[in-house]
């Protein structure tokens, strides 16, 4: 670790307490892993982010290959001197465009490779651009695809863990791709289900059958029959939204909300308004 903050910085070392997979086997892997920090300084908020650092050699010379990934507990667990948190990490592939080959994804291979008592090198955590209101009576819409649901999962699991009556209304539109379990309503992990009970709560999934489906397609099944909802919620000034996916998922929802606004210029304004008051956040992953 010593070599590792000469180079990167101030880092970490976390300790795999357990790795669960949390979709069927015949779906895209994804796995629920715990790391434990035995560091009396390190501490996290809801929606922040840790580095996973990567030993080398890789390509191009690199001695390490850092990638970030949203901690997707909403809580601090473990003892005074020591912190646990979770990260939910899809094993990914890469296909290479000029020979057409497929490779692993470093990072999210290395994390779904390690079992119990392997050791990880982290940096962070990094600030998040995702903030709980400290009025307990605005409305927070949360648009999500893929792992992207992962900050959001921290961010419900902690407004009502701290504000058990959270007044204003909690909505989470999420989609996937058939090849990946909808991460929060499965067999084997089911959170949502903790806060069906919650007046204010309400998650609407939905998931696309098409293979190579684009991030546009999976945001519009996961608000689709809703979007006036969103629209109208967004004329609310207490309304915030938080948005999180991969590659064009701002550009998708924009596309959407022009329908539901019935123009472009309108959504325009709508956005820049949110925008100016501080209540539009978003979260994109390359």
């Amino acid at each position: 670790m010593a070599q590792a903050m000469k180079e990167l910085g101030p880092v970490s070392e976390a300790v795999v307490v357990d790795s669960t997979r949390v979709t069927p086997e015949d779906r895209d892997e994804v796995r629920r892993i715990r790391l434990r920090v035995d560091e009396p300084a390190f501490r996290f908020s809801p929606g922040q982010s840790i580095g996973v650092v990567v030993p080398g050699p890789h390509a191009f010379g690199n001695r390490y290959h850092i990638r970030r990934y949203s901690i997707a507990s909403g809580h601090r667990d473990g003892t005074q001197d020591a912190v646990e948190f979770e990260l939910l990490v899809r094993r990914c592939f890469y296909v290479d465009e000029i020979s057409g080959e497929q490779y692993p994804g470093i990072a999210s291979n290395y994390l779904c490779d390690a079992r119990g008592g392997a050791q990880i090198t982290i940096t962070g955590p990094f600030r998040s651009p995702f903030r709980i209101p400290q009025d307990d009576t605005a409305n927070l819409v949360m648009i999500g695809t893929g792992t992207g649901v992962a900050p959001f999962r921290s961010f419900i699991q902690e407004i009502y863990r701290t504000n058990r009556a959270w007044h204003g209304l909690v909505r989470l539109y999420y989609g996937a791709k058939s090849g990946m379990d909808l991460l929060y309503r499965n067999d084997e992990l089911d959170d949502l289900s903790n806060y069906y009970d919650r007046n204010s709560f309400k998650a609407f999934r939905a998931i696309i059958s098409k293979p190579m489906a684009s991030e546009g397609e999976t945001l519009q099944a996961a608000i689709e029959g809703h979007a006036q909802d969103v629209w109208e919620l967004m004329q609310d000034a207490k309304t915030h939204i938080y948005i999180a996916g991969l590659g064009k998922v701002v550009e998708a929802f924009d596309a959407v909300m022009e329908k539901a606004a019935t123009s472009p210029t309108a959504w325009r304004q709508t956005r820049e308004w949110l925008h100016a008051e501080g209540r539009w956040s978003e979260l994109v992953y390359t």
